[in-house]
């Protein structure tokens, strides 16, 4: 009888995350409110509650673990599907714990129109052809996105950001700009140097780097200047399902956070300084004025013996 009404399914964490964000960000004046909030955010963040967020990756995550380092895993598989569709669930988790925290809406990067079946397909078929699996994630005004990856492979996870290099300068100059942005970041991170026509970036941790900025030259033509650089911190895999000690679903997110606290919201973008004038500009009096040519000062004495001369003959004929 009322029409045609949307309807949307907001999971615990979610009214969780916008609670935290107005109550502690953003502020209720109304006091009664405030109080009121506030104990809807204590009871919901309460284990308790049963609205603690997302708690394992599934049943079949050992299973899917175990089977990526043998290449036995396919797209179609019962068990890929259900940890590509929690990944999915995961990445949503992660974006809303950092919003609760920076008081910003931080976003997954998805293709459009893709709903979460599409993208748990895309992600099925990354775990069965190379055993990974990654997304995006959007801070409003970081200096780039920031990716996540998962290896089941090689049992490592990887948070990078990357960030176009500056438009001036040599190229050690250019990996002097990014050096300066790292100044108290971790020596063992690795930071990459992506090149124009070059399929490969050039790798290095930043303790060689800072021993040595040519360290991230191109090896074909050290004065092409690098046009981005891509900053990684890489770790080894939580291998347990639940939300324990080591397990993928703690330490993942305390990767993340680390990584944003020290890097992700330390980098800025490279912008081009504006031109500036000469610190003493010459006034209009200081400026000498030029002799007139010749020709002019000749043209005027001669203007001023006629005038003379015609002056001399009106008298004498008075």
């Amino acid at each position: 009888k009322l029409g045609p009404r949307g309807l949307w399914h907001l999971s615990w964490w979610q009214i969780l995350t916008e609670a935290i964000v107005q109550h502690r960000h953003h502020g209720i004046e109304d006091p009664d409110q405030a109080w009121i909030l506030g104990e809807l955010i204590a009871y919901l963040a309460s284990e308790a509650s049963g609205a603690g967020g997302f708690e394992d990756m599934g049943p079949h995550w050992v299973a899917v673990r175990d089977g990526a380092p043998n290449r036995a895993l396919r797209a179609g598989d019962r068990g890929v599907r259900d940890v590509a569709m929690r990944w999915d669930q995961f990445v949503q988790y992660l974006c809303l714990g950092l919003s609760q925290d920076l008081g910003k809406r931080v976003t997954q990067v998805r293709p459009r129109k893709q709903d979460a079946h599409a993208r748990a397909e895309a992600v099925s078929r990354g775990l069965a052809n190379d055993g990974v699996m990654e997304a995006t994630v959007r801070v409003p005004n970081a200096a780039g996105d920031v990716v996540l990856r998962a290896d089941l492979r090689a049992r490592v996870t990887q948070v990078a950001v990357k960030v176009h290099a500056p438009l001036e300068g040599k190229p050690t100059t250019r990996v002097g700009w990014l050096l300066r942005a790292l100044a108290g970041a971790r020596p063992d991170l690795l930071v990459s140097a992506h090149y124009a026509s070059a399929r490969q970036p050039i790798t290095a941790t930043l303790a060689q780097v800072r021993e040595t900025r040519t360290q991230l030259n191109y090896p074909q033509d050290h004065k092409r200047p690098p046009r981005e650089f891509t900053v990684a911190l890489v770790r080894p895999m939580g291998q347990k399902r639940g939300r324990g000690s080591g397990s993928f679903v703690s330490e993942t997110p305390a990767q993340l956070f680390d990584f944003y606290r020290d890097i992700g919201q330390e980098l800025r973008r490279w912008e081009a300084k504006p031109p500036r004038l000469p610190e003493v500009l010459e006034t209009v009096s200081s400026v000498p004025t030029p002799d007139p040519p010749p020709s002019v000062a000749v043209d005027a004495a001669s203007e001023v013996g006629n005038a003379i001369d015609v002056a001399s003959r009106t008298s004498a004929g008075s």
